[in-house]
């Protein structure tokens, strides 16, 4: 059954900005198909699909997306949204709070199980009429030869709604509706998907065409109003028979991100919602629908550019082509490699730890002494040789600023599921110097004066505890921009 909540009606409330990230690597999927075309079996041959780095997951790929939303001001609230979070019991949405340096005053929840769950979560900020940020990140385990192995890509999307919005939430529908058309499981942790016909048939009929009508009854206009449409398919050509069916032209820019860098996932239709403001004018309507377990569909009516929107459509566009097949296949944990003794390392890390520095890692906070300089991490007593007292420190935040290699070395002997492991000294303009990791290698290699800036990553790994830390690596700050595949 599907129903339309009544809406308090608050004046330019809707998105006030918007964010995306997608990971530097792109497969091309034509080379990829083509490597095992032995098989015989189907798959996805065009465009590209986003890899993440081993040291990338859900929660750090969200974190990147909200950053730019962050602002002077703290949110009311954060939202966490995956299908693919690492932990089942611990909240990334704290963990994202302290690396996005908010205060722990902020409210925070995380929401699952459903490729919509960044739809719901957003929904629910806009229903509340609250400042709040939703981030939404997905890195899905898929089954080497499948077709969502090639399909899926690993990504992130985020928005934060207010007041004096230039995307005002017009109306919005959702509709509740156990449709399988794929799952995963803990017994079953890849995706499985049924027939694609039956779950076209179905979506669209019981779910998206009406999810969609009644969100435009709420927003008072006919369907054939939309200018821009960001709509999830749960699979291809879904769009294009609820167009038909409402009498819509529209574009949908969900098929732009599935063909640059693969289904995102939870994060895939506010992705697609930035490239759809982006291309929008004053006065436009654009639809957001998010699928999975039934639909949500909001409508917005756009009043001007929407800031962050510009930098999603760029970030389609930047990036480093995987020409390995066998890489891709160890980044994503289709293989197991051997990679000797050096591998073995363990390292446990200790709840105690984590609450006495865990906040100033995750968040790269150091501390300034009395004298001006600035270290990382904060001790009681300063490494500043002028210093010889115990020092109260000012906290100053190093994961938004910029810094300087000042040393590298790309290391083959110390282990790295991705060598060569860099590392270096970079030199931060308030003179905090830190050794680092170092990600994202140009293709030449890191050289001292490079400019770098903080990314969030997976710092060590217990795969035997089933645990991980984050801290921040230095990564180049602009990105190549893609050729065509």
């Amino acid at each position: 059954m599907s129903g339309v909540p009544e809406l308090v009606r608050v004046d330019s409330f809707g998105i006030v900005a918007i964010g995306g990230y997608v990971p530097m690597l792109r497969l091309d999927r034509q080379s990829a198909a083509r490597e095992l075309a032995w098989s015989g079996l189907p798959m996805p041959r065009a465009g590209m699909r986003a890899v993440a780095d081993w040291d990338e997951d859900a929660l750090t790929l969200a974190v990147e997306a909200a950053r730019t939303l962050v602002g002077d001001v703290a949110p009311d609230a954060l939202r966490f949204a995956s299908t693919s979070a690492y932990f089942t019991d611990r909240a990334q949405s704290g963990m994202a709070l302290d690396a996005l340096g908010l205060p722990r005053t902020v409210r925070t929840s995380d929401a699952a199980n459903s490729r919509r769950a960044g739809t719901t979560a957003l929904l629910d900020a806009l229903f509340g009429q609250r400042d709040e940020i939703v981030a939404a990140g997905e890195k899905r385990p898929t089954q080497p030869g499948s077709a969502a192995q090639l399909g899926f890509g690993d990504g992130a999307a985020a928005a934060r709604t207010g007041a004096n919005a230039p995307a005002r939430l017009a109306g919005y529908a959702s509709i509740s509706h156990d449709l399988v058309d794929r799952y995963s499981s803990r017994e079953h942790p890849t995706s499985y998907a049924y027939e694609e016909r039956f779950v076209r048939d179905m979506a669209v009929a019981e779910t998206l065409v009406p999810a969609v009508r009644d969100a435009c009854t709420a927003a008072g206009i006919a369907p054939d109003r939309l200018a821009h449409v960001a709509v999830h398919e749960p699979v291809g050509a879904c769009w294009r028979a609820v167009a038909k069916a409402l009498g819509c032209r529209a574009t949908n820019h969900c098929e732009a991100v599935s063909n640059a860098v693969g289904d995102l996932g939870a994060a895939h239709a506010l992705f697609g919602l930035g490239l759809a403001f982006e291309a929008a004018e004053p006065g436009d309507f654009v639809l957001l629908v998010g699928f999975g377990s039934g639909a949500d569909a909001l409508v917005f009516e756009v009043s001007g550019p929407v800031p962050g929107a510009d930098a999603m459509v760029r970030a389609l566009k930047e990036g480093q082509v995987l020409a390995s097949l066998s890489r891709f296949l160890s980044l994503t944990g289709s293989i197991d490699l051997d990679w000797g003794m050096r591998a073995e390392f363990e390292q446990k890390a200790q709840a105690t730890v984590l609450e006495r520095v865990g906040r100033d890692v995750i968040g790269f906070v150091g501390g300034r002494d009395s004298t001006g300089n600035v270290q990382f991490p904060k001790s009681a007593f300063p490494v500043n040789p002028a210093l010889s007292q115990v020092e109260n420190m000012e906290d100053v935040r190093l994961a938004d600023l910029e810094a300087t290699v000042v040393s590298v070395t790309a290391d083959r002997l110390n282990f790295s599921p991705d060598p060569p492991f860099d590392f270096g000294l970079v030199q931060f303009e308030n003179g905090a110097r830190v050794l680092m990791e170092m990600v994202n290698r140009p293709a030449e290699g890191f050289r001292v004066g490079d400019r770098v800036r903080m990314r969030l990553r997976i710092k060590a790994q217990n795969s035997r505890l089933g645990f991980r830390t984050y801290f921040w690596k230095a990564a180049p700050i602009a990105r190549p921009v893609l050729g065509e595949a």
